[in-house]
Formats: structure tokens, sequence, C-alpha cells
């Protein structure tokens, strides 16, 4: 299991509140999170927030 799906097992309503702040255009549909299904929920959120997945994974590790 990779650090980030610790941190997203671990802190996901955190996570997920500080994402909507950063980023308005996602919604909770969005941010549906399933274990092992980590990189399908980057790419929605990169998709959507229109940055990359680096910068996405950097973000999450800033909270």
């Amino acid at each position: 299991m990779s650090a980030l799906s610790d941190k997203l097992q671990g802190n996901w309503n955190i996570i997920k509140g500080k994402l909507k702040q950063e980023y308005g255009e996602l919604s909770d549909d969005d941010l549906a999170y399933e274990e092992g299904k980590e990189d399908e929920l980057l790419g929605v959120i990169q998709k959507k927030a229109g940055k990359s997945k680096q910068e996405i994974k950097e973000f999450i590790d800033s909270i």
C-alpha cells in the first residue's frame, strides 16, 4: 500500500474538505473515495481541477 493510500484512508474527511475548499468545482460525487481506487480518484480531481496528478498529490501531502 502506498503512502498516499494510507493518508487517504486515515484522513479522508479532512482531505476531502480541504480539496473542496481549494478546488470549488469538485462535488461530493467527484470525491467518492474507494479503497484501492486512489489513481482513479486522482484522475477525477485532476480533470476537474485542471492540475497535474503530481500537483494534486503534493497538495494532499501538504495537508
